[in-house]
């Protein structure tokens, strides 16, 4: 669609694909250009085929442990984490950041798994005393390589989903890079496994959403779910 498009349009073709048996999954990418109302346009999407994971009933199921579409990033940030540990009941997470497409939905998450949950963020105090005690840090706050390896628990397990862009000069004159929330090369010396930017937490992401969307057509025709798509 045009930046310009009017919401009613946005809205009109929503509830067209709403009503269309053959479209099992509805993805709006955010941001939206600043005339349209995000909250409204989100929550126009039927919750059964939001397979982002934002609508408000989405989020209210998720977090009183029903059954829910899950925000793609952080149930990717799950699969990984069960991957490598398998039972992660008892384990002491720390989130870093709150927002509603990662932060919040990744401590939900981890509390159904029987972790202890913290969720930080910029205003924390001590932070780093907070991510040192960490078994599992999952990186979510948006500023780049925020977290050195001396806030690491020897051994802990980070999931890093920051994607930010730098310079990088050694690449010549106005060239970039990606790094993540973590400083990498630090924290891999001590951490017992951590993802990579790019290639960690993306492709996963873009997994769980085409996952979302296998989960969404089943439960649309009365079909088993997939085991493993869901927590």
């Amino acid at each position: 669609l045009d930046a310009e498009t009017s919401e009613a349009d946005l809205l009109a073709l929503i509830d067209d694909l709403n009503n269309d048996d053959s479209i099992h999954g509805i993805l709006v990418q955010l941001p939206l250009p600043g005339h349209l109302n995000e909250d409204l346009v989100i929550n126009s999407i039927a919750p059964e085929k939001d397979v982002d994971g934002f609508h408000i009933s989405n989020v209210g199921l998720l977090g009183t442990g029903q059954k829910s579409m899950v925000p793609c990033t952080p149930l990717g940030c799950l699969m990984m984490l069960r991957e490598h540990h398998g039972s992660l009941s008892g384990l002491d997470a720390v989130v870093i950041g709150r927002s509603n497409i990662v932060g919040k939905p990744m401590a939900q998450l981890l509390l159904g798994d029987s972790c202890t949950v913290t969720i930080s963020h910029s205003r924390t105090k001590d932070l780093a005393d907070v991510v040192r005690r960490a078994d599992i840090v999952v990186a979510a706050v948006g500023r780049p390589e925020m977290v050195p390896g001396d806030w690491i628990k020897p051994g802990a397990t980070v999931i890093d989903v920051g994607i930010n862009r730098i310079d990088a000069p050694e690449k010549g004159a106005g060239k970039t890079r990606l790094v993540g929330d973590c400083h990498f090369e630090s924290c891999a010396e001590v951490a017992g496994a951590i993802t990579p930017v790019p290639g960690g937490v993306g492709p996963m992401t873009i997994a769980c959403l085409l996952a979302n969307t296998v989960t969404a057509c089943c439960r649309a025709n009365g079909l088993a779910e997939p085991d493993g798509l869901t927590p």
